[in-house]
């Protein structure tokens, strides 16, 4: 059981995911080496974290339940299914994976979300205008961020609107719906397999999860107010910061 300083802690850093994930997303980068800097090996607090965020995922999708549209010809509910079956097997990944081979593959996970969120929708255009692809590319693309949302997930929500953007020339404002969605189903299919796996430290779990959801809450509010330059460079400050402490961890 952990120390009253400790469920604080806990606590204090799901509000702030939970406030990021609202805002632009990569609330992971609060929530899980919040968790490793309280004593969880990585691949538990990777798990605890997904589970932790998954009731403001939830809410998430359902308030953006209007807006749901196919992608690129696929229905919502194929590209649900390939995101749940993905969400599966990256779960189960990351219960086979040993916690220090977890250590030196998880900054470079946290450097691609980096970059995604950095280059963001205007890397998207930029390949969307000279690149369109069919459903195929789009069903493939959605199984291997399944997987990825599955076995760590950080930045997901950015690489999800990359990747529909660049194979079907979407504008981002158009895939807020959609793109919560399937976060939230990955994140379901993660969250089954962590705690069939017995691997969430619920005592950490518990408070993070009750401040993720106020965090969700007040992070949406917060961002009809906010300019989006203020929420995309706040979002980066974070993952950046986390991507260099994650690599010197691993390979000081």
């Amino acid at each position: 059981m952990a120390d009253w300083p400790g469920l604080a802690l806990a606590g204090g850093a799901g509000v702030l995911g939970g406030a990021m994930n609202a805002l632009a997303g990569g609330g992971s980068f609060a929530t899980m080496p919040t968790l490793i800097a309280l004593g969880l090996p990585s691949t538990v607090a990777n798990a605890t974290s997904n589970v932790a965020v998954q009731p403001g995922a939830m809410a998430s999708a359902w308030a953006y339940r209007a807006g749901l549209a196919p992608i690129g010809g696929v229905g919502i509910r194929p590209l649900a299914a390939v995101t749940f079956g993905g969400g599966l097997i990256g779960s189960l990944l990351l219960v086979w994976t040993p916690a220090r081979a977890f250590d030196v593959i998880v900054p470079w996970l946290l450097l691609a979300a980096t970059v995604a969120i950095a280059l963001g929708r205007h890397a998207a255009d930029w390949v969307a205008s000279r690149f369109r692809a069919g459903p195929r590319a789009v069903v493939a693309g959605q199984a291997l961020l399944g997987i990825y949302g599955g076995y760590f997930g950080g930045g997901v929500g950015m690489m999800l609107t990359a990747m529909w953007g660049v194979l079907t020339g979407a504008h981002p404002a158009t895939l807020a719906a959609p793109r919560t969605l399937m976060l939230a189903v990955a994140n379901t299919a993660a969250t089954a397999i962590f705690v069939l796996s017995g691997i969430i430290a619920w005592s950490l779990c518990l408070p993070m999860m009750i401040g993720s959801i106020a965090g969700g809450y007040f992070g949406a509010r917060l961002g009809r107010v906010l300019p989006p330059a203020v929420i995309r460079g706040w979002t980066l400050l974070i993952t950046a910061t986390t991507t260099a402490v994650f690599f010197w961890r691993a390979y000081h």
